[in-house]
């Protein structure tokens, strides 16, 4: 039986949902709110530079997941509230909104039925998770629940692999022990979730990218792919164990400066509700 927070998906980078197997980050959540990078203080800076994200606004965060989103908007000001599927994912997100001094309040529950008001927030967002929804129904619940002149901000902050640096030659390994694993080879871009964005009825679509990179020691990065969908999240624990020593070989003799600089790509998307 499925329970909150797992996924019976697998995910292609570019949008695709390929049934069949059980994804759960309830089982990696300490991983997750310890080593996954949050979004950029330079993300947040853009959104307020646009005139997206200001003090005081109601926003939604769905699938905050440890809450990197949903903590960055309340530190800018703004009203938060959060939800995800999966309950120890959020107990993480309020030790970590502790640890920065904020208030977020979060709800266990679906992006597909949100459970809110009509025309209830100013902004909504959803970071590193809209592959995961039903994205049609999550893009209507949206827009929905957003206020006329309310915005839709669609976001990722992903590793970028290229031919011969770390992030390639970890998602090598990840497709050797977990053949099922299809996110692999991702640009950090996501042209479909414009055609959700315009199905749904929103407009004035913009978007913006950078490119910057984020440290991590050895010890970091391997609690970082850990807690992704294609170990952790998805396989047993005996076979998470020989992989983490498998990884720690390959970063001691091929890639041994440590801390590492891994190359992410910040992408937005953002839509207007008329």
């Amino acid at each position: 039986m499925i329970q909150d927070g797992e996924r019976e998906a697998s995910i292609d980078i570019d949008g695709t949902r390929t049934f069949g197997e059980t994804i759960d980050f309830g089982r990696t959540a300490k991983e997750y709110g310890r080593h996954r990078a949050g979004f950029p203080d330079a993300f947040f800076e853009e959104l307020i530079r646009l005139g997206v994200l200001n003090p005081g606004l109601a926003a939604l965060d769905i699938g905050t997941g440890t809450g990197t989103v949903a903590r960055g908007m309340a530190l800018a000001g703004a009203q938060v509230r959060a939800l995800d599927p999966a309950p120890h994912l959020i107990e993480q997100a309020r030790a970590l909104d502790a640890e920065a001094g904020v208030t977020v309040d979060y709800t266990v529950g679906a992006a597909e039925k949100l459970g809110f008001d009509a025309a209830a927030f100013d902004l909504v967002t959803a970071g590193q998770c809209w592959h995961w929804f039903d994205r049609p129904k999550a893009a209507a619940e949206c827009h929905r629940v957003l206020k006329p002149g309310g915005h839709l901000v669609i976001a990722h902050f992903d590793w970028i692999p290229v031919d011969g640096n770390v992030v390639a030659a970890t998602e090598a390994l990840i497709r050797r022990y977990n053949p099922a694993w299809t996110m692999h080879g991702g640009t950090g871009l996501y042209p479909r979730w414009t055609v959700d964005m315009t199905q749904a009825g929103f407009d004035g679509l913009r978007s913006f990218s950078f490119d910057l990179p984020v440290r991590y020691t050895h010890e970091d990065w391997r609690g970082r792919i850990q807690a992704s969908a294609g170990v952790r999240a998805s396989l047993d624990e005996e076979t998470c164990r020989k992989f983490d020593v498998e990884l720690a070989g390959i970063l001691a003799e091929d890639y041994p400066d440590d801390p590492l600089d891994i190359p992410h790509r910040c992408w937005a998307l953002i839509g207007r509700k008329v």
